[in-house]
């Protein structure tokens, strides 16, 4: 029996097309009251009156909740992965300091969501305000080296040979700087949050990317023992990173339910979104390459600046792929930060890479041009033999047999290289390519699989589904390794006291939650296998455990013909199931050994009419190497996401922020612009085949953030192409090609 591979439908999708599914927002509590924020008006300062008395009596109110009258919590120290290592979370409700427009700086609870809608509204607060700096670009914003840098992904500093001399001598350059706006989330789910104490005992169905740091995290805030905060959330309805962290509307729904005695329920507005979950930080770089008149680079530069809070240092990996993806003996990069008075962004699909590649790759084309070499051809003769900044192996690197198999799909060769050369009609046509790339995780996980009397097999995770599949790959998994039907598999995540997982994001949860059901699936079988030779009743009994074998889900004697014992066979004698709960992490040594990661090449078609400077993307064909693809219904799924992500970032997608107060002047759906079905194209996904026994034992890499990093260059690329106009800030503009 073969099961993973086989592209299979997702097993909880009758649940949401019919609406059975249960998101955050849909677990109503009898006796709930309903929650609404009161965001800053003031970029910057202190709050020096609140007029909440006149509200506390309005119809329906129940509690006004701000500095002076909250709980004062703990606030015990707790820091996950996923959280910034350097700084202090923002303490919401625990003084009178206003640290970045939109904090949170009251809270109303009402009856009603309409009474307490209208409450927060008439609530007046008065601020003594100072001039916020939200400008990266401002004179006055100091860079400053990451302090916990290259104690994470993100490095400060790395250098190999001499690249700034080797860049000055280079016989062909390019030195240019890269700019990308600032990114919101926007996941059709906004941020919920419905808190029920009992006791000292709090349950929060919270819409969650990483359950078990929730847990973590809330109980430190309230000194808690962990045990006693329980995380429920079984759907997502999208993510994208926003949901990774906890953030303070989880806190205030808690805070405010012991307030009140009463469940309370608290959902964002989205215009809240903007404010306090999160956002892809703006990105200023510098890329200089040398190369020979052959196109060997010689010199890579690559400085990058990404923007902070000042309450916490954000990081992500904005540089580290130039260290790995070219081959070339003189490289220098360089990450700052830049703090501003706004609140912490936050980990956004592809966080980093998608930055950091949009300006590698550019340069990269830039250079094609500058040389007279085909794109293809100039990334061919820099093909690495190894990671040459780790000095070490990949573990598995397809990148060419990606960038062959693409190119042949989308018909590369028929593009003529020419800027401003290919035409439909007026419109101006053009063809661009990039190179994709992102780390093959893993991260320590585990699962419990229960083996039933009727047949079925329960697993169980602590993970989180915001829209991969992962309800369905988990079940392929362990269908797999137990050898069961898919439909006798039920799988079962989104509760913090299930076996803990890490968060879901990252591009990890297949890697690392599927290992971990691997394993637990392997130890059931042991388990069976031990109690069926222990039963005098059975045919195995008196065996060797080495002697027998599974196979398709039932146990034997090697070698033997015999019909063998089902799973239901063995628990049926009992009646009790059969339980393993295991882990699984990788090696260390073969992390050490090997460098590991995901590639892929994009190619991106577009139209563009210069008359009115309109930029259509036709038709983007990616392909990639990822290793084992459990389900390629669900991994072109995947891709066909990150690509639309993509057209996002290269055409629509910008936080813009008022200098005066640090206001997001559109932070709603009219403004702030994402692709919608009539801005999406033809898009394709090819997989190349790639064994890498190296990652993990199932062989598969991440997926998730790799089909967006390369696609907003790949469209940059192929604007250039059509009009000429080499566009090198994100995302572009109707008035950036209008007089091309």
């Amino acid at each position: 029996m073969s099961v993973i591979g086989k592209p299979m439908n997702r097993v909880d999708g009758r649940a949401k097309v019919t609406g059975a599914a249960r998101y955050a927002a849909d677990f109503n509590q009898p006796g709930q009251l309903y929650a609404v924020i009161v965001s800053a008006t003031a970029g910057l300062g202190r709050v020096t009156d609140i007029a909440a008395a006149e509200v506390e009596r309005a119809p329906g109110v129940v509690a006004v909740l701000t500095h002076r009258n909250a709980q004062k919590l703990p606030y015990l120290p707790h820091k996950a992965g996923i959280d910034p290592a350097v700084g202090e979370r923002l303490h919401v409700l625990q003084d009178d300091n206003v640290r970045f427009y939109g904090q949170p700086v009251a809270l109303v609870v009402a009856d009603t969501l309409d009474h307490a809608e209208r409450a927060a509204a008439a609530l007046r607060i008065t601020y003594e305000s100072r001039q916020p700096l939200v400008d990266p670009t401002d004179q006055r914003a100091e860079k400053i080296i990451p302090e916990a840098a290259n104690r994470t992904r993100a490095l400060a500093d790395r250098s190999r040979g001499d690249a700034d001399t080797a860049v000055a001598r280079a016989a062909v350059r390019v030195d240019e700087t890269y700019d990308m706006a600032r990114e919101n989330h926007n996941p059709m789910e906004p941020h919920a949050t419905v808190a029920a104490w009992n006791g000292d005992r709090l349950t929060l169905w919270s819409k969650s990317q990483y359950l078990v740091n929730e847990q973590a995290e809330i109980a430190a805030i309230f000194g808690l023992p962990a045990e006693n905060v329980e995380v429920i959330c079984p759907f997502i309805g999208g993510a994208f990173g926003t949901s990774l962290r906890t953030w303070p509307h989880v806190t205030l729904a808690a805070l405010a339910a012991r307030h009140v005695g009463r469940p309370v329920k608290l959902v964002l507005t989205r215009k809240q979104m903007f404010f306090t979950t999160g956002h892809r930080p703006r990105t200023r770089q510098r890329v200089a390459l040398g190369a020979t008149p052959e196109g060997r680079l010689t010199g890579i530069i690559h400085e990058g600046m990404g923007e902070t809070s000042r309450y916490e240092q954000f990081m992500e990996a904005l540089t580290n792929v130039t260290d790995y993806l070219y081959s070339c003996p003189n490289v220098r990069t360089q990450y700052r930060l830049t703090q501003l008075d706004t609140g912490t962004p936050n980990h956004m699909r592809g966080p980093g890479e998608a930055s950091g590649i949009f300006a590698l790759e550019s340069a990269m084309d830039e250079l094609s041009y500058k040389l007279g070499i085909d794109p293809i051809e100039l990334r061919r003769r820099n093909e690495p033999q190894m990671d040459e900044a780790e000095n070490k192996p990949f573990s598995s690197r397809s990148l060419m047999q990606c960038y062959e198999l693409a190119s042949e799909r989308f018909g590369w060769a028929r593009r003529t290289p020419e800027p401003r050369s290919m035409r439909d009609g007026r419109l101006l046509i053009g063809m661009g390519a990039a190179t994709a790339t992102y780390p093959a995780f893993h991260a320590p996980a585990s699962a419990r699989v229960r083996l039933l009397a009727d047949g079925i097999a329960e697993v169980e995770a602590a993970a989180s589904d915001m829209g991969p599949g992962t309800y369905t790959s988990m079940t392929q998994v362990a269908a797999e390794f137990l050898g069961l039907p898919p439909e006798q598999v039920r799988f079962r995540l989104g509760r913090s006291d299930y076996p803990q997982t890490p968060s879901h994001g990252g591009s990890w949860t297949m890697a690392s939650v599927g290992s971990a059901i691997r394993a637990a699936c392997v130890e059931a079988q042991a388990q069976a296998a031990r109690r069926a030779v222990a039963d005098a009743n059975l045919p195995v009994f008196g065996a060797s455990v080495n002697d027998l074998e599974w196979s398709e889900g039932r146990l034997r004697r090697r070698g033997e013909a015999a019909t063998g014992l089902s799973y239901q066979d063995i628990v049926a004698r009992t009646g009790v199931p059969v339980e393993a709960e295991r882990s699984a992490e990788r090696a260390s040594e073969v992390a050490e050994r090997y460098s590991m990661h995901s590639f892929g090449a994009v190619f991106a078609e577009v139209a563009i009419d210069l008359d009115v400077g309109t930029i259509r993307v036709r038709r983007i064909v990616g392909a990639y190497g990822i290793g084992r693809v459990v389900n390629p219904l669900l991994a072109r799924s995947q891709c066909t996401g990150g690509m639309i992500g993509g057209i996002g970032m290269a055409l629509m997608e910008r936080t813009v922020l008022d200098a005066r107060d640090g206001r997001p002047v559109n932070a709603h759906m009219a403004d702030y612009l994402m692709p919608v079905n009539l801005d999406i194209p033809k898009l394709e996904a090819l997989f190349v085949d790639e064994v890498d026994p190296h990652v993990n034992p199932l062989g598969a890499k991440g997926l998730g953030e790799i089909a967006l990093v390369g696609t907003a260059p790949a469209i940059a690329n192929a604007v250039f192409h059509a009009t000429g106009r080499r566009v090198r800030a994100l995302p572009i503009h109707i008035e950036d090609v209008l007089t091309a």
